[in-house]
Formats: structure tokens, C-alpha cells, sequence
């Protein structure tokens, strides 16, 4: 079993590599997913299913799907559709098809020899995981969420729209007809009180 271990690692650098080598977005996104996919057979062989599924579920599924999203959204105009024609060319698919395929022949292997109860020494489970990260882990953990909430901040900050708003409402003064109580007249406004002593 320690073969496939060193395989699926092989798999996950070589993925990763290729991953920070291309110079399309999709591409890329292609081999990051293929590593993941890697990171999730090497903890498989080594005992934790759990975080196996975990890695396949959250990152290869849910945020992946996120990152091809948002390189769809961001149209180029006629130099994106040529880009997405160029990406249909079947010679764009052979290398993650290949690290792909060697992972999941590891995938088969592994069930195949495990049999119907399983043949690793010590399967780590869902209580045994929550354990580790919400005690001696915690700091770390929570460093991490952090850590996340700082560039979700920094990610809106820098996605959001600025709408250059003209001096006088920046500084909260109402020059627009509406503003006033007398229908914009202003000399109006103030005609309609008594001429009192002051």
C-alpha cells in the first residue's frame, strides 16, 4: 500500500505543477482539481476515509464549482468565445485524463483488495477528527477561520463597486430640489412664518 501512497503524492505534485505552469484559467482549474482529487486518494490509503470525502466533497466539489463560475462570469467579449472554442480541442483534456485515470485505477485497487470489510489497520473517523481539531488543534483552527474571514473581507473590499458620489453628499449637504419642505423654493420656505418678535 505504500506504492499507492507515493503515486497519488506523485499525482498531486505533478498535478500541482502543472497546475501553476498554464497560462489559461481553465486550465488550470482542470489540474488544481485533479490535485485535489490526488490529496483525497492519498488520504484514503492512509486511513482516513472521512477526510477523503471531506476533500472531495468541499474543495474538488463545492469550491471548484465556485472558481469555474466565476471565470464564466467574467466575459472578455469575442476574445473569450474564442478561448472557449479553443478549449474544446480534445489535446486540452489528455493530461488531466491521464493523472485522473491513474488515480482512479488506485481508487479501484484499493477497494478491490480491501474486500468487503476493509483492510486497513486503523480507520479514523468523524469523532476522532473533531477531537483532534477542537482540541490540542483549536488555535490553529480558529487562526484558520480567521485567517478566511480576513480575505473574504479583503476579497469584497476589492470586488466591490465604487460609485464616485459628487462633494455635497459626501458630506451629508442636500442640494436637490426634493430636500427642501416648500417644493424646492427655498425664499418660499421661509415666507410662511409669522413675523414675530425675535
Amino acid at each position: 500500500m505504500d506504492w499507492l501512497f507515493y503515486l497519488s503524492g506523485a499525482v498531486a505534485v505533478l498535478a500541482t505543477a502543472m497546475m501553476l505552469t498554464r497560462l489559461e484559467a481553465v486550465h488550470a482549474l482542470l489540474y488544481l482539481i485533479v490535485s485535489l482529487l490526488a490529496v483525497a486518494v492519498t488520504f484514503f490509503v492512509i486511513g482516513a476515509p472521512f477526510v477523503a470525502a471531506l476533500e472531495v466533497i468541499i474543495y474538488a466539489g463545492a469550491i471548484m464549482v465556485l472558481f469555474i463560475f466565476v471565470v464564466m462570469l467574467l466575459n472578455l467579449g469575442r476574445r473569450a468565445i474564442e478561448m472557449e472554442s479553443s478549449w474544446l480541442r480534445p489535446r486540452m483534456w489528455a493530461g488531466p485524463i491521464v493523472l485522473a485515470a491513474i488515480l482512479a485505477g488506485e481508487v479501484f485497487y484499493v477497494l478491490a483488495r480491501a474486500g468487503p470489510r476493509g483492510s486497513m489497520a486503523s480507520v479514523i473517523g468523524p469523532q476522532q477528527v473533531g477531537m483532534a481539531l477542537y482540541g490540542p488543534y483549536l488555535l490553529g483552527v480558529e487562526l484558520a477561520s480567521m485567517l478566511l474571514l480576513g480575505g473574504l473581507v479583503g476579497a469584497y473590499h476589492l470586488g466591490r463597486d465604487f460609485v464616485a458620489k459628487p462633494e455635497a453628499e459626501r458630506h451629508g449637504i442636500r442640494t436637490n430640489e426634493s430636500g427642501s419642505d416648500a417644493g424646492g423654493d427655498l425664499v418660499r420656505a421661509g415666507g410662511d412664518r409669522s413675523a414675530g418678535p425675535a
